[in-house]
């Protein structure tokens, strides 16, 4: 009687999952998402520059580093800066690219590493060694393929800092192209930093991008550096703001002017091996932080499923209904935070990028359980 009870009603269940996600992803929206999308840039009352150390870490970049280096290094900066590059062992022509910028430019400081780190993967131990190195206590981070947006950079990034901040999350998009390839890839950046900059300000930090990522040097010693997790390749910008961003310590920048330009990956093949790379670390945050992020992405997973079994099987016009009712929420937090991201250029594909996100889950899960390359190049 049961087995027939659930063969009559199993499209009644469907369509009450369909409800369930529909709700948890419009309480994140509203929850969270409207947090960014509802964000006013307060007016500081005084400002003041800090003396500020920008490190950068290149293996075998000298292309990058002929190309963007010179954005960095021309920035206008009134207060003392210096640029740290950190050359991981490069075998290409980056020694001389450093040297011959050098001359130019008396704030550039090269850092020659000639040896591998025995038992420490991936970026980090080059990363310390240049935090180590800096003069300045304001440590500001970002990648040799990347291009700051203005020549403010500098300038709004150490201007988000007050007397309790000891850690700014930036963002870090991608140059804009004009391929299917470079919409999935930007919008997959833009979905990243509506949830680290959303739940920042809900005052649950949980991560930053490298590509543009500042904090204190008392904050990155204080926790030990990176010795949490020396032996994960990956991780040396979101783990250390999983473990080390609080409520009071953290803020946000999205100040145009703070930006920093990206080279996009140029084939699927190259992008999917780098998205999987980077989530090989998400195992690694907190549980709290796990789980919020697991419910989201396990209700996006199922709503296109559930959504599609309901309409067939069950009623089209009620299901219609919970559809309209996503996207009555939804539609405009995505125009305000895309406007707010300069990526709004995307807003008239989002329908078919929400349904992409089920086969982006199909395509990265996996990576979650898998052991991280000890490569970080």
């Amino acid at each position: 009687m049961n087995q027939l009870n659930l063969q009559e009603h199993w499209p009644y269940l469907v369509f009450c999952i369909l409800c369930l996600v529909t709700l948890i992803q419009t309480f994140y929206h509203l929850f969270f998402f409207s947090r960014l999308a509802f964000l006013k840039s307060k007016k500081k009352e005084s400002r003041q520059t800090h003396p500020v150390s920008i490190v950068i870490c290149a293996r075998d970049e000298a292309e990058n580093l002929a190309d963007h280096l010179p954005g960095v290094l021309l920035q206008e900066y009134p207060t003392t800066h210096e640029v740290i590059v950190v050359n991981d062992n490069s075998v290409d022509e980056s020694k001389y690219i450093l040297e011959a910028l050098q001359k130019t430019y008396k704030q550039l400081n090269p850092i020659e590493l000639t040896q591998e780190a025995k038992m420490i993967p991936g970026k980090k131990f080059p990363l310390a060694i240049g935090v180590k190195s800096a003069k300045h206590e304001i440590i500001l981070l970002t990648d040799a393929d990347c291009l700051p947006a203005s020549e403010h950079w500098i300038s709004s990034m150490q201007d988000t800092y007050d007397d309790k901040t000891e850690l700014v999350l930036g963002y870090g998009p991608y140059h804009k192209q004009k391929s299917l390839l470079n919409k999935l890839i930007r919008w997959e950046t833009y979905y990243s930093a509506l949830q680290y900059f959303s739940y920042a300000l809900a005052g649950i930090p949980y991560m930053g991008v490298g590509r543009n990522l500042s904090y204190k040097k008392t904050l990155f010693y204080r926790h030990k550096g990176f010795s949490a997790h020396n032996n994960i390749p990956g991780g040396d910008d979101d783990l250390l703001v999983n473990i080390a961003a609080t409520k009071e310590n953290t803020k946000i920048n999205i100040d145009p002017d703070s930006f920093t330009l990206s080279r996009p990956e140029k084939t699927w093949k190259q992008w999917i091996r780098q998205k999987k790379r980077h989530y090989t670390t998400a195992k690694y945050y907190k549980k709290k932080h796990r789980v919020l992020l697991g419910l989201h992405s396990f209700a996006q997973f199922l709503y296109y499923p559930a959504l599609i079994t309901s309409a067939i099987f069950y009623n089209i016009e009620i299901t219609g209904i919970v559809f309209g009712i996503k996207w009555f929420f939804q539609l405009p937090l995505y125009f305000m935070t895309m406007k707010k991201l300069n990526e709004k250029d995307l807003f008239p594909f989002v329908f078919l990028l929400d349904i992409w996100q089920f086969f982006y889950f199909l395509i990265f899960a996996s990576s979650l359980f898998t052991k991280p390359r000890n490569s970080w190049k």
